[in-house]
């Protein structure tokens, strides 16, 4: 049995990032793979590319990732492309959208967002027809996939419906569900066909919150309180009340 771990949106948070990559190491897993969002919102962007290329034998781009490496003239956006230089943010830019491959007889697919559009947002209240769309056919396989999992919305779940299973690894940097830093495991055989046994396990992690803050107060980085606000609340900027 292969055991793969999935973490995304680690949004530059070193504490965070450290935290989930010592669990992994504690549960001797070697394979990781990244959804995504690896920079932007906290103040390690730089660091966390470059842990993230060391650690992750795959990287999947991110809807931040995408922002950081097409789009000029906002000016968060300006700070950390600033911090991450030309090198990274060609790295980023480079990133695929998409990875997909057999497990225990299923066909998994892994995405930030969707597999077709990096804008597609999905959550597990959204309608089924809408998030079936993670599962349409790619240009690679040109099959539907069997399982999907992504970040994007920094909120874990799995849900099974219509013959398919759909998780989300959560946040390891920027949780918004609960006040730690979220993964995945997947356990199964890889690269096989054959039907087989296929565990999917979601781990939070503690991590410290208020080194991350400091980091974060030592810059001038733009929307500073706001990013501290979701770290200590696991509250979106953004939420409605």
């Amino acid at each position: 049995m292969e055991r793969i771990a999935v973490i995304s949106d680690i949004h530059g948070n070193m504490p965070a990032l450290e935290a989930v990559l010592e669990d992994i190491a504690n549960r001797n897993i070697d394979r990781i793979l990244c959804l995504g969002d690896l920079a932007g919102k906290g103040p390690s962007s730089a660091e966390a590319v470059d842990t993230i290329k060391e650690y992750c034998q795959v990287v999947i781009k991110g809807n931040w990732d995408y922002y950081l490496t097409e789009q000029e003239g906002n000016e968060v956006l300006r700070w950390h492309q600033k911090k991450l230089g030309v090198e990274r943010l060609k790295y980023m830019k480079e990133l695929p959208v998409y990875i997909e491959f057999y497990i225990s007889g299923k066909l998994l697919r892994l995405c930030h967002a969707s597999p077709n559009d990096l804008m597609h947002r999905v959550y597990l209240s959204t309608e089924q027809s809408k998030r079936m769309k993670l599962f349409e056919a790619t240009p690679t396989l040109k099959l539907e996939a069997d399982v999907v999992g992504y970040g994007d919305i920094h909120g874990a779940y799995i849900d099974s419906f219509t013959g398919k299973t759909l998780f989300n690894v959560g946040s390891v940097g920027n949780p918004l569900d609960i006040t730690q830093a979220s993964y995945g495991i997947i356990e199964g055989h890889l690269d096989d066909k054959n039907e087989g046994p296929l565990a999917i396990t979601l781990v939070k992690v503690p991590y410290d919150i208020e080194l991350a803050i400091d980091q974060a107060n030592a810059t001038d980085m733009p929307e500073k309180q706001e990013y501290i606000n979701e770290l200590r609340t696991a509250i979106f900027r953004g939420r409605k009340t």
